[in-house]
């Protein structure tokens, strides 16, 4: 039984697998068993980005600047073919990422991955922005103005 995905699902799991902390991730992957092999369709490599933005978020875009990012693509021995785009110049990142993307295409090995390997990472930053979100609220200060009336 062949799996189909959208487009979305395949964006979702590579959007948690570029935010992922690389280590959390290689040590995941390196523990998954039952994985193919693969072989390297582009090394990872690592370059720059430009990063565009808005003034104000809705006004005239700029070139806020530029970011680096590593890149890597990879086919598998079961022929599905995996790429990932990461920040920064952690080329095990990509790789594996690359490797899980491939992986994650193919409808024997999805469930497992699902379970194994995105869930925890999905848990993982739910926990990071939960702890986030504490730390900036118990900072929040509250400001009011106290209108005062005035004595004629």
């Amino acid at each position: 039984m062949t799996q189909q995905f959208t487009t979305c699902d395949r964006q979702d799991w590579m959007a948690v697998l570029a935010r992922a902390p690389a280590d959390l991730l290689e040590n995941l992957w390196s523990g998954f068993d039952g994985k193919p092999s693969f072989k390297p369709l582009r090394e990872p490599e690592t370059g720059l980005v430009m990063v565009r933005a808005r003034a104000g978020g809705e006004g005239a875009q700029f070139n806020m600047g530029e970011a680096t990012v590593t890149r890597c693509s990879v086919i598998s021995s079961t022929g599905q073919t995996g790429h990932a785009y990461v920040l920064g110049r952690d080329v095990n990142h990509a790789r594996a990422a690359a490797e899980i993307d491939a992986g994650l295409q193919d409808g024997k090995l999805f469930a497992d991955l699902d379970r194994d390997i995105i869930q925890p990472l999905k848990n993982a930053h739910d926990k990071a922005r939960q702890l986030h979100r504490g730390k900036v609220a118990a900072t929040r200060v509250d400001f009011f103005t106290l209108v005062r009336g005035e004595d004629d």
